[in-house]
């Protein structure tokens, strides 16, 4: 089936739909599996993307992110990219909010919402809500912050293990965002933040068509050292400046981003450095940081989307066995 019988067949479908008839496509995969690309080429017409990036929200982290170029969100337009300062933080549950407030106004327009992303929490969450862990006063968060600034990332782990072994084993111990959390409750509760259970029925009758893309490992390795090459040729490097002359530091949320934070943690590592002193065989070093953290990363994201169900698993290259998945469910 082509692509311009699938368009044709969804703007009929549209104008026939009951408002109340809520869809909606979760597209996710590891980094450089080709999301965005498959979004310009297949779901221009009658989507809209929201974006499930936890580093694409913030304003001036474009490169490291990968971010939806200007001319891609042209084809497609995107919601929930630039809305954010990078000292700024961002929290799943502000994801959903502004998730909901994003597809409310993509249906009020007669199109579909794309959920695109590769941030895996955000798609569990979205679809079934956050847990009942209480929040953390303000109080709690600065005390936690400073303790995990004395004891650094490797005994803050340590230390999360030691209160709560199962959110231990389930986050990595560079996310220092999720460590704090995961610290911040059981400091407020006395519980961990692993015993308390999440919704396991979808949110407000939630109907979605869940698709998965993947590429065999090799193939999605080599993509990630090819995005990394283009990264450093597009000014990945000029951008670290840029954001360390506006006052970036490792503890900023969005500095703990990959892509970002093995910048940082050189220049900060013996008092703070500017990146026109960075050696060449620094560079490489970082470069080369980069790309293993970003494999490993890509690793980590599959052994969770792994976990999910009800999903479509499809290869991005096919276009027409995703063509007609989407036009059976719609």
């Amino acid at each position: 089936m082509s692509l311009l019988f699938l368009q044709k067949f969804l703007t009929r479908k549209l104008s026939i739909q009951n408002q109340s008839n809520r869809k909606s496509v979760f597209l996710f995969g590891p980094t450089a599996v080709g999301k965005t690309g498959l979004l310009c080429s297949f779901f221009s017409s009658d989507f809209e993307v929201v974006n499930a990036d936890s580093v694409q929200v913030y304003r001036r982290l474009d490169i490291g992110s990968a971010k939806a170029s200007e001319k891609e969100r042209k084809a497609i337009r995107h919601h929930l990219i630039d809305i954010l300062e990078p000292w700024e933080k961002y929290s799943v549950a502000d994801f959903i909010r502004l998730g909901d407030e994003a597809c409310s106004d993509i249906y009020s327009r007669g199109k579909y919402p794309v959920l695109s992303g590769g941030t895996a929490f955000y798609f569990k969450h979205f679809i079934y809500g956050l847990s009942e862990a209480p929040q953390s006063d303000e109080k709690t968060r600065e005390e936690v912050k400073l303790m995990i600034q004395e004891l650094g990332k490797e005994e803050s782990h340590k230390y999360l293990e030691s209160i709560d072994p199962v959110s231990s084993s389930r986050i990595n111990v560079n996310d220092t965002y999720r460590v704090s959390r995961a610290i911040e409750v059981y400091k407020a509760s006395g519980r961990p933040l692993s015993s308390f259970a999440l919704p396991t029925e979808p949110r407000n009758s939630m109907d979605a068509l869940i698709i998965g893309l993947k590429r065999e490992r090799d193939e999605l390795a080599k993509r990630i050292r090819e995005r990394v090459d283009i990264m450093f040729s597009e000014g990945l490097m000029d951008e670290i400046s840029s954001l360390m002359e506006e006052g970036a530091n490792p503890q900023w949320q969005s500095m703990q981003a990959i892509g970002y934070k093995e910048f940082l943690s050189v220049l900060f590592a013996d008092g703070k450095r500017p990146v026109s002193s960075l050696s060449s065989s620094e560079i490489t070093d970082i470069k080369e940081s980069i790309c293993m953290n970003s494999i490993h990363y890509a690793k980590r994201q599959m052994t969770f989307f792994n976990s999910f169900k009800n999903v479509h698993w499809m290869n991005p290259e096919d276009e027409k066995a995703i063509s007609e998945l989407v036009r059976s469910w719609l």
